[in-house]
C-alpha cells in the first residue's frame, strides 16, 4: 500500500498528539499537502540547505523535522533570500514538510523520555505535570455474538489503553430488553413485540480526545439501529505530560563522572558543566533543547543535577547559587537522538500498516563547534 502524507502524520500524532505542543509552538504541516504521496520520507532535526539538497537528489516526498520551518508569523517570502529559496525548492519539488516539536518533547514516549533512558536513568517520571489527559468510561450493551467485533472496533480507534497495556476491557453477561416501534428495522426481534436478548455489558476507558472516533467505530461495528451506550466522566488522573523528565542513577557518581557519561552516551565531542565537579549526585532531571528556565523547579524538587542545552552565563550563576549542577550538552546534542528514534518508529509502524515506504534519517551538520588549542 502506498501511503500519503496524512497517513504518516496520523502515525506521528498517535504517538505525539499536537495538543501536547506549547501554545507558542507551530507543529504539524509546514508546507505542502497531506494528500500527497509519501513513498520516501526523510527525518531530521532541522531543515538546512544541505539536507534539502539531499532530499531533492533522493526524490524525497516528505521531510519530518523537529524544529518547525515556520516559528513565527512571516510577512513575506523573498525568493532572493536563502530562506525564500528553500521554500521555493520545496514547492517546486513537491516536498511536504511536517514538524513535531514540543509535542515530541512532551510525549509519553517522546524525546525527553528517550533522553532520560539514553543517559541510564531509572524510575523515570515527568518533571512536572504540565498537562494531564482526561479519560471517560464507555459502557456499551452488545448481543453476545457480536461482542468481540465491537470490542476490537473500539480498541482500534484508541480505547482500552491503561499505561503500557492495550485492549483493556471488562464484560458482564445479562439480559437486554426492548420493544421495536413502528418504522424500525430491528436486527433482532419483531416490531411491537417485547424482546429479551442475551447481551454483554462491555466497558472500557477512552481518552477524551478520542471519544468521537471510538463512538464512530463502535456504531459501525454494532448491529443495532439504536446503540445503547453510556459515557461517564472519570476522576482518574491520566498520564502526565511534561517537557522534561526526572529519574535516578543506579548508583551515586560525581558530577564529573556523569558529565563524561553524558558526553559518551550522546556521542559528543564535549559538554559544558556548571557546578562542583567532585560533588556526588544521583537524582537527575533532563530537559532537551533549551531548558535553563527549569532550574528553579528542578532544585525545588530536590534534584541534584540538570542535563539540558543552551545554558547562559547568568543562568549558570543562578544554578551555582542554588547548589544545582548543570550539564550543558548542547541544544543539538540533546535533541539529535530523535532522528534514529523517529526513523525506527516510523519503519515499524509503516510495516505494521502495510505501507510501502523508504525512510531515511539524516543528522544535521554540527551548528556550533568547539575548538581548543592542543
Amino acid at each position: 500500500m502506498k501511503p500519503r502524507v496524512k497517513d504518516i502524520a496520523r502515525i506521528m500524532e498517535q504517538h505525539f498528539p499536537p495538543e501536547l505542543a506549547e501554545n507558542w509552538d507551530n507543529v504539524g504541516l509546514q508546507t505542502g499537502s497531506l494528500e500527497r504521496s509519501a513513498r520516501r520520507v526523510m527525518v531530521c532535526l532541522d531543515l538546512t540547505e544541505p539536507i534539502l539538497t539531499k532530499a531533492e537528489s533522493d526524490h524525497v516526498n516528505l521531510i519530518i523535522t523537529h524544529h518547525p520551518l515556520f516559528f513565527r508569523a512571516i510577512k513575506g517570502i523573498n525568493l532572493d533570500k536563502p530562506f525564500g529559496r528553500m521554500i521555493e525548492k520545496l514547492l517546486k519539488n513537491d516536498i511536504t514538510v511536517y514538524s513535531a516539536h514540543t509535542n515530541l518533547d512532551a510525549g509519553t514516549r517522546g524525546l525527553n523520555q528517550l533522553l532520560a533512558e539514553t543517559l541510564g536513568l531509572a524510575d523515570i517520571k515527568p518533571l512536572e505535570r504540565m498537562k494531564t489527559e482526561r479519560y471517560l468510561k464507555l459502557v456499551v450493551f452488545v448481543p453476545a455474538a457480536c461482542t468481540e467485533a465491537v470490542r476490537q472496533a473500539i480498541n482500534e480507534a484508541g480505547a482500552g489503553f491503561i499505561g503500557n497495556y492495550s485492549d483493556c476491557s471488562f464484560r458482564t453477561r445479562g439480559t437486554g430488553t426492548f420493544k421495536p416501534q413502528p418504522g424500525t428495522n430491528p436486527f433482532i426481534g419483531t416490531t411491537g413485540q417485547l424482546e429479551e436478548v442475551d447481551e454483554y455489558r462491555l466497558e472500557t476507558i477512552v481518552p477524551e480526545k478520542k471519544v468521537d472516533a471510538v463512538i464512530s467505530n463502535m456504531k459501525k461495528a454494532h448491529p443495532y439501529e439504536e446503540v445503547a451506550y453510556d459515557l461517564y466522566p472519570l476522576a482518574n488522573e491520566g498520564p502526565g505530560y511534561s517537557l522534561g523528565r526526572q529519574g535516578r542513577l543506579e548508583s551515586t557518581v560525581t558530577v564529573e563522572e556523569f558529565a563524561l557519561q553524558v558526553k559518551d552516551r550522546l556521542q559528543l565531542d564535549s559538554v559544558r558543566v556548571a557546578g562542583d565537579l567532585k560533588r556526588s549526585i544521583r537524582e537527575v532531571a533532563v530537559v532537551s533543547g533549551a531548558g535553563a528556565e527549569f532550574i528553579n523547579k528542578v532544585k525545588a524538587q530536590g534534584i541534584d543535577l540538570l542535563v539540558t542545552g543552551d545554558l547562559k552565563y547568568h543562568e549558570a550563576r543562578d544554578a551555582e547559587l542554588l547548589g544545582l549542577a548543570v550539564i550543558d550538552a548542547g541544544h543539538q546534542g540533546t535533541e539529535e537522538i530523535m532522528v534514529p528514534y523517529i526513523k525506527t518508529l516510523l519503519e515499524n509502524e509503516c510495516r505494521n500498516n502495510g505501507y510501502e515506504v523508504i525512510i531515511e534519517g539524516i543528522k544535521s551538520d554540527l551548528c556550533i563547534k568547539t575548538l581548543s588549542r592542543k
